[in-house]
């Protein structure tokens, strides 16, 4: 197996957020490549437990060839479906929650993935490559329309329509994209105004692996699925790289962070809170400097409460 190398953001921070008792059962809901994993499980005592969850079959693969401990297991399932597989293996309650979102090292150094314009190679773009849309058969169905809403509202680009209309044309040429080269070549066609120091087709790679993952609709079913499945006191704890992922977080911890009415029963009492935020936390200056890709992580954490309903 290939060995590539990644760095985990905010390691120490999002363990200490996490782990508040040492014989409880956890859940890493993006393995990766287990480097809060690792750390995880040094802060366990004998008893406690972590089931990981990842939906890419190589991370999986990393995960069994590399953690030989009881304590562990690894789910080869999207964290939106950590409800479901912890209830077939028995698991009702968990102590806490941690989800590192967005896209790990090797897989963008991988060429065969096809998630970075640095390679030419077949524009896959699928976390889980035993199942989906690529982002080739996409871009190759796509009305105008479509593409210039996911490349707009998932890479927040601003040229999206322009982008959409040069896919188009060329499709419709004769010409499709199908690989990482041609859609970057294409991108820096289009693109006139470049922003200091990124590639013009960074946002528009961006956009097409939210998407083909569906990353953000993911995120919200996991998130709910986090927050049932917390004891009093358990945490969340979620890194996000994205400001559509930090504002679908944020939005989701505010809600669940305060008491609700019920409309259809206003005499009855308001829906108790779920959560308190505990606050929110950037990488350091030094960790920034050591690794670029920690820039624009931000880290959320909120605590359930002493009465689950």
């Amino acid at each position: 197996m290939t060995s590539f190398q990644h760095t985990t953001v905010l390691l120490h921070e999002a363990v200490e957020a996490l782990v508040t008792t040492p014989d409880g059962t956890y859940v890493d809901g993006t393995f990766g490549r287990g480097g809060h994993a690792r750390a995880v499980l040094q802060q366990l005592s004998p008893q406690g437990r972590l089931f990981a969850f990842d939906r890419d079959p190589q991370a999986v693969a990393a995960a069994r060839a590399e953690i030989d401990d009881a304590r562990f297991q690894i789910v080869h399932a999207n964290f939106d479906q950590m409800r479901s597989e912890l209830a077939a293996r028995g698991v009702e309650q968990v102590h806490g929650v941690l989800l590192d979102l967005g896209i790990s090292s090797p897989q963008i150094d991988d060429p065969t993935r096809g998630f970075s314009f640095r390679f030419d190679a077949p524009l896959d773009m699928r976390m889980d490559t035993t199942r989906g849309e690529t982002a080739a058969d996409f871009l190759a169905r796509a009305d105008e329309r479509t593409l210039t809403e996911v490349i707009r509202d998932h890479g927040e680009e601003r040229f999206a329509l322009q982008i959409a209309k040069a896919l188009v044309a060329g499709r419709e040429g004769g010409s499709p994209v199908r690989t990482t080269g041609e859609l970057s070549a294409l991108v820096a066609r289009t693109v006139k105004t470049r922003e200091p120091g990124q590639n013009p087709a960074t946002r528009t790679f961006q956009a097409l692996r939210i998407f083909v993952n569906a990353e953000l609709e993911a995120l919200e079913q996991g998130l709910s699925a986090a927050l049932a499945l917390l004891a009093p006191f358990g945490r969340l704890v979620v890194i996000s790289f994205h400001s559509g992922e930090d504002r679908i977080v944020k939005t989701f911890i505010l809600r669940e962070s305060r008491d609700v009415p019920d409309r259809r029963a206003p005499m009855a009492p308001p829906k108790a809170m779920r959560l308190v935020s505990l606050g929110r936390v950037k990488p350091s200056d030094d960790e920034v400097r050591g690794n670029p890709r920690a820039r624009s992580a931000v880290m959320r954490v909120a605590e359930r409460t002493e009465v689950v309903a």
